[in-house]
């Protein structure tokens, strides 16, 4: 799974942060989405994450949209 991947090149989190952000992932990827697209996802989830944003809502909501948006 692109999440796990991308969460443990991201640094060291505990297993309930990893159950959250497989959460966001598992709600926000679309059936035949490219890997380079998860790849994508997984990556904006954990750069959201990292900003400070926890609550599980609002990481689906900003998480859709591309970063620096």
């Amino acid at each position: 799974m692109p999440i796990r991947h991308k969460a443990t090149e991201a640094g060291i989190l505990q297993p309930s942060e990893l159950e959250l952000l497989g959460r966001v992932f598992q709600q926000l990827k679309l059936e035949g989405q490219s890997p380079e697209a998860r790849e994508a996802l997984a990556s904006r989830i954990i750069a959201n994450y990292m900003a400070g944003v926890v609550d599980e809502a609002e990481l689906v909501s900003l998480s859709r949209q591309p970063l620096g948006r």
